[in-house]
């Protein structure tokens, strides 16, 4: 009882502070959704497994002496079936020998299963029809068109603020509490250990379910995203759209190169690599497309692309040489990251995990959040305190620099430290997703160059509101403490994150 009262007091402590109300409100608002779309990334951790297990008439076929390659193998399937219509052709991801190459019609979403040895067709399906399909737009979208796949991104969002407030939220008061922090008392009452295995469980789950998060908040702003990094790389935010949609050089009479010599120039491009899948020419105009795969890919995550001239296989597109190496990372290392398969199946299970953290968590802490919310409604109030108000600036405060200076300069050393400790706890979330495969930096650096991506964004956001308030709310006395201090702190974060970024990506060093 002396236990639960103190905690009742901590978590009255906890309310008046900010990172408090954000982990109490975020958590009621958003905590179903990141629950409900954790659950279905932890199914497609497995994804390819479970597709599979599945579907194997698909995918598996008989072991036989030579399998046919790419340019091999389109010319028996145009033979064999000249009804069937196709733009892009894959094989599987590890190079099975019983595994099927697999065949995409984008326009009408079928995907047909071909046999490498022979060039049969082994099986057809509506690829929006299948069960992970399915699973992968609900964890997208929630199956809500156009709307669905921004309130799962900013759900997402709300879990990687919840992650951070609640790491702050977990900090024990004294040096002396930490083992309390760290473990679960079994032997205590189930309300005590409830409130123990949120701790403990949100804790050590932190560095995954914050990439996870981080790197789903990647993929569904990936227009900013893309756009800052190559601004960041002193190019036009157009570039990466101009270099995806580059064009074959087409005149009269111009013949097509075959595909076999396609494939060589890729593979001279990038000998390291293996080409995983290639997208046909559309038309006239159209270019090859090679999805270039690492010799070990659930190892070290590693893709890359090529865009090649159809008719002078001119390499158009290299994006190891052509894209920043922070695009770089993006197309090479975001859905390693966030489908764990970057380090193999250790980091796959740590995905699964993480994804399944954000449903336990959002239990227990509910456990913990009711009984308080009845409490404070049989006394009458009807949600939990509310943090203080800022106080309207007096006398028109902000419109004099003098006096605002102080306390903006108080706010901006301030944001220094906290930037510093941020950073520092961000490298380590990477480091420590990777370290059980012993793949530290790439996941590191990543996790850095990310986040100081959305500090960047953050900022320019903090950037319009004080503006805002200095033209329009000051004059009228109306204006806030709080949206300065928010421009302070949003600033200090922006140069330490984007000094960072500068230092990491000039280095000359090849981090992805």
């Amino acid at each position: 009882m002396g236990f639960l009262r103190s905690l009742r007091l901590q978590w009255a402590r906890h309310q008046q502070r900010w990172f408090g109300k954000w982990h109490v409100y975020l958590g009621i608002i958003a905590g179903a959704i990141v629950a409900f779309v954790g659950v279905t990334g932890s199914i497609l951790v497995f994804q390819d497994e479970i597709d599979r297990a599945l579907n194997p008439e698909l995918f598996y076929i008989m072991e036989q002496e030579k399998k046919m390659s790419f340019d091999e193998i389109i010319p028996v399937i145009h033979r064999r079936y000249p009804d069937l219509s196709f733009n892009y052709i894959m094989s599987d991801l590890e190079e099975r020998p019983n595994r099927a190459y697999q065949l995409f019609n984008f326009a009408t979403e079928d995907e047909y299963f071909i046999n490498p040895y022979t060039g049969e067709l082994s099986g057809k399906r509506l690829h929006e029809s299948s069960f992970i399909h399915i699973v992968t737009e609900l964890h997208r979208t929630l199956l809500i068109p156009a709307a669905g796949r921004y309130i799962v991104g900013l759900a997402t969002l709300c879990l990687l603020i919840l992650t951070i407030s609640g790491l702050r939220l977990w900090i024990p008061q004294k040096w002396k509490q930490l083992k309390d922090v760290l473990t679960v008392k079994f032997s205590a009452g189930l309300k005590r250990q409830n409130y123990d295995w949120h701790n403990v469980l949100g804790f050590y789950s932190a560095p995954v379910v914050s990439l996870l998060s981080l790197t789903g908040i990647c993929f569904t702003f990936s227009a900013p995203v893309i756009a800052l990094l190559f601004m960041l790389d002193g190019r036009s935010p157009q570039g990466v759209a101009q270099l995806l949609g580059a064009k074959s050089a087409y005149t009269e009479n111009a013949n097509p190169l075959p595909l076999e010599n396609i494939m060589e120039i890729g593979q001279q491009a990038m000998p390291d690599g293996r080409i995983g899948g290639i997208s046909l020419p559309a038309d006239s105009l159209g270019s090859y497309r090679l999805d270039m795969l690492g010799k070990n890919p659930p190892k070290n995550g590693k893709r890359e692309m090529l865009i090649i001239d159809q008719y002078t296989g001119k390499v158009l597109l290299n994006s190891r040489l052509d894209f920043p190496e922070s695009g770089d990372a993006y197309l090479g290392w975001l859905a390693a990251l966030h489908y764990g398969s970057f380090g193999g199946r250790p980091t796959q299970i740590l995905a699964l995990i993480g994804g399944l953290m954000p449903l336990i968590l959002f239990v227990t802490g509910f456990i913990i959040w009711w009984p308080r919310y009845r409490k404070q409604r049989r006394n009458g109030k009807s949600r939990p305190d509310a943090p203080p108000v800022p106080r309207r600036l007096a006398n028109n405060q902000a419109a004099v620099p003098q006096q605002a200076l102080p306390a903006f300069m108080a706010n901006l050393k301030k944001g220094f430290r906290y930037a510093l400790w941020v950073l520092l706890i961000t490298a380590l979330m990477g480091a420590l997703y990777g370290l059980i495969s012993g793949i530290i930096i790439p996941p590191a650096v990543f996790a850095v160059i990310y986040t100081a991506v959305f500090v960047i964004l953050n900022f320019v956001v903090a950037l319009a509101v004080w503006v805002f308030n200095l033209l329009f709310l000051v004059p009228f006395r109306k204006g806030s403490r709080g949206i300065n201090r928010y421009f302070a702190l949003s600033l200090s974060f922006t140069i330490v994150f984007l000094a960072s970024y500068l230092l990491l990506m000039n280095t000359g060093m090849q981090i992805f």
